[in-house]
């Protein structure tokens, strides 16, 4: 993997639901550790992963001049309800916005179906007398008084963390700042959130369930980021820190505090932008990246380079691949797809004798029942273990050997049904075979509902897992060419070392193209381009700084907006017209037609500044072919054919560019294991990755 090379080392630490990578970078060099997450203080893995590293590169901490880091912290508050308690104050008349949302079923045919109850109780959303219009005009004043008395309430109830949002906030936000001068005054210790701030677009339902979000994560977040700081600076580091943001952009600790919810998805955008990078080094426009990880498997699609982006994203659905089922969070993230389909993903029989295998997960306590750590329960990992799959002694780069029999004693123990009887590898076959087409199915879906395929796709693997399954998905997918690049194991945390430090500004204001109100427009602009370089400046001292405007348009009376790119200066009246015919060819990509006759209306702008983005190197010269020589031979099973086969083991310190070899075969390394099916062709790329191509049949 070619990172861009600093005189200073750089650390990137990212911590998922089951392990901990962290990954230095000096000079070219590159070091990694992976360890367990400790769910009960996620500092102490950090830390422990951070020696560990250090050890191995021979550095001190005053050898780092900047760490990075992504962490699930926030996304698993939201999922297992272990935020903040929590107290929303909103309008007069719509405390009950975040429990009715938009009032549609996401399963019309479902009539036992359960919605995500919201993460504020009613009896905790209180209403406050105030009134703005849509324009802004004020209609009825803020009612001090009866801010007063719901202070009192939130002070005898114990909430921790105040959301205020207010209808039409995002125009005039001068009723909601003043709530947060009085809770300031008289709850002094209570953390504060306006919608204002958090999600200032207009769609309430959406803004007041990112709102409460951001509140209920914050408490947690806070401090969880002052004990990470201050362990680092315990340990002797005394560079700045930066979090990774699901937008693909890393910010500073001040605005991770202030904005936690916009760190939901920083671990699977650090994966992204890894994916990103091998694209572009690959000349491949067109591919979807694969992280399968210990907890979740995370698909993503990029085209031409760029991985495809949202606007809003869902946590914590009801309903598994169900749209519509979960929180709504109106923030910039990184599209993709996620499943709870990882190494400790647990396989349970229902009451017809069926096998599921996930959501649940053993995580890192305690684990998969082969780590030795109390499991009992089989998950995905443990079948790997049992099909021969994993070498026992090599995981985590042989830090933490694995006990087969107790693999194998986890499926002997569940598969007492009239199909497995007492058959451990039938059990894990099975087990294997679930959740590569639970997450082929879902690659698929995600894929069609964005009107693309993936067969035609280049398959980028990485995660710890990742490398495992990825043979079988390809072939699940139709996907012909997949690559598996340099520290596949620690792939998200090698994505931060690339991604650019940048922040984005969202604003509503609603505008037809007929009536282009430009002094308006261009002062709105301005202001969050202003807001935007604010922040990223603190850590982009320097360097230069790029700027994207984009505007959100849709066709009068439309319910969905499509992006339009905006130019980087004053608009002028003629771009009126440019601005009309870039949304028309957006929407004819989109929709294969145009609407005739009708006005478009533009409703939301953003700004987004940042550093230069990191540019892939280009890709080595590869050495002239050479057939590889394996290390040894081990017994497998092969899930394809469904047989047990022997297959030459390979170490992958050990096959220089330019090597080639045919499957069926495994590849070792530190951090994973690459499983090559019977149908396909390895050839070592020049920047050491491991390319798989389909032999075509004759």
């Amino acid at each position: 993997m070619n990172l861009p090379r600093s005189a200073k080392a750089r650390l990137a630490i990212d911590v998922g639901g089951t392990f901990t990578d962290v990954v230095i970078e000096r000079s070219g060099g590159l070091w990694t550790a992976k360890v367990l997450t400790t769910p009960d203080g996620p500092e102490r893995g950090v830390t422990s992963g951070i020696k560990e590293v250090l050890n191995d590169a021979s550095l001190r901490p005053g050898a780092v001049g900047i760490i990075i880091h992504g962490t699930t912290l926030a996304t698993n508050a939201l999922i297992e309800r272990t935020g903040a308690r929590t107290a929303l104050l909103t309008t007069e008349g719509f405390r009950d916005t975040i429990e009715l949302g938009p009032e549609s079923r996401f399963d019309q045919y479902d009539v036992n179906l359960v919605k995500q109850p919201p993460l504020v109780p009613r009896d905790w959303r209180i209403p406050i007398i105030e009134r703005v219009a849509a324009d802004g005009e004020m209609l009825r004043p803020l009612d001090e008084a009866c801010v007063l008395e719901a202070i009192g309430r939130l002070r005898t109830g114990a909430i921790e963390s105040v959301a205020v949002a207010f209808l039409h906030s995002y125009v005039q936000p001068a009723h909601e700042r003043r709530v947060r001068a009085l809770l300031q005054q008289h709850l002094p210790g209570v953390a504060v959130s306006l919608s204002s701030e958090v999600s200032p677009e207009m769609r309430e339902y959406e803004r007041f369930t990112t709102t409460c979000a951001n509140a209920y994560v914050q408490p947690l977040i806070a401090g969880y980021l002052a004990r990470l700081e201050n362990d680092l600076n315990a340990m002797g580091f005394a560079c700045p820190l930066f979090l990774m943001l699901s937008s693909g952009g890393i910010t500073t600790v001040e605005t991770a505090r202030m904005f936690p919810i916009r760190l939901v998805e920083s671990g699977p955008a650090g994966g992204a932008i890894f994916a990103r990078n091998i694209a572009e080094q690959h000349g491949a426009a067109r591919a979807v990246s694969f992280d399968m990880g210990g907890t979740t498997a995370k698909i993503c699609l990029i085209d031409d380079f760029t991985p495809q982006t949202a606007r809003i994203f869902e946590v914590s659905r009801s309903s598994r691949f169900q749209k519509g089922s979960g929180i709504p969070l109106r923030i910039p993230v990184i599209e993709m797809v996620e499943i709870g389909a990882g190494g400790g993903s647990i396989a349970r029989f229902d009451r017809l004798g069926r096998i599921s295998v996930g959501p649940q997960s053993a995580g890192s306590t305690p684990g998969p029942a082969c780590y030795g750590r109390g499991g009992s329960e089989p998950t995905v990992t443990d079948a790997d273990v049992v099909l021969g799959r994993i070498d026992p002694q090599l995981f985590a780069g042989g830090r933490m050997p694995l006990q087969p029999r107790l693999a194998h004693a986890a499926m002997a123990g569940r598969g007492s049904n009239d199909v497995f009887g007492k058959d451990a590898q039938g059990l894990a076959y099975a087990i294997v075979e679930m959740v590569d087409e639970a997450m082929a199915n879902a690659a698929r879906v995600h894929a069609v509902e964005n009107g693309k395929s993936v067969s035609e796709r280049t398959l980028i693997a990485f995660g710890g897992a990742a490398p495992l399954h990825v043979g079988r998905l390809a072939d699940k997918l139709g996907i012909s060419r997949v690559i598996i690049p340099p520290g596949a194991g620690v792939g998200s945390a090698l994505g931060f070392l690339l991604a650019p430090i940048s922040y984005e500004v969202a604003r509503s204001m609603y505008v037809r193209l007929k009536g282009f109100r430009l002094e308006q427009i261009n002062a709105l602009l301005s202001s969050m381009a202003e807001e935007a370089r604010a922040v990223v400046a603190a850590g982009a001292e320097g360097k230069s700084l790029t700027e994207r405007r984009t505007a959100f348009g849709r066709y009068v009376g439309q319910g969905y907006e499509i992006p339009i790119a905006l130019p980087v200066r004053a608009l002028t009246q003629a771009d009126g017209a440019g601005l009309r015919a870039a949304f028309e060819d957006s929407y004819r990509k989109q929709y294969g037609r145009l609407i005739d006759g009708v006005d478009i209306e533009i409703l939301t702008w953003t700004v987004t500044v940042g550093t230069e983005a990191q540019g892939a190197p280009a890709l080595p010269t590869m050495a002239e072919r050479s057939a590889a020589t394996p290390s040894g031979w081990r017994e497998i099973f092969d899930v394809g054919g469904g047989r047990c086969i022997k297959a030459p083991l390979y170490s992958r310190s050990k096959l220089p560019p330019g090597t080639s070899l045919a499957g069926p075969a495994i590849i070792a390394e530190e951090s994973t294991s690459t499983v090559i099916g019977e149908g396909y062709d390895v050839v070592i790329a020049g920047d050491a990755s491991i390319v798989m191509t389909r032999r075509a049949i004759a």
